[in-house]
């Protein structure tokens, strides 16, 4: 008998979410960001991917694209090849370009 696992979803793309979810999962990236201490933050995120249908990732860190293109991509924050734009002093979120984003078209603060 064949045993099925569910794929991995490890990106999606924000603008193709209806609204409700936006809302819901923009809801909780602001929660997030204001998050007092790491386990409410790690909380946060992984409701954050769960309302959106995304597996977290293992640094329980996602983010939506933060670069002035129209990507709309969430990703995992801590990927190899996401780039940092700008740490935010005293929030948890910083600014962070997705890998294909940075790749294309890299942006400093």
């Amino acid at each position: 008998m064949a045993v099925m696992t569910h794929a991995r979803i490890d990106t999606v793309d924000y603008r193709d979410l209806p609204t409700d979810i936006q809302d819901t999962f923009d809801e909780l990236m602001e929660q997030a960001d204001e998050a007092g201490t790491n386990d409410h933050f790690l909380t946060l995120m992984a409701r954050a991917a769960a309302t959106i249908g995304m597996t977290l990732p293992p640094s329980g860190d996602i983010r939506r694209c933060a670069c002035s293109c129209v990507c709309g991509l969430v990703f995992d924050a801590e990927h190899p090849d996401a780039h940092v734009i700008e740490w935010t002093g005293g929030y948890n979120l910083g600014r962070v370009q997705c890998p294909t984003c940075a790749d294309h078209h890299r942006e400093t603060a």
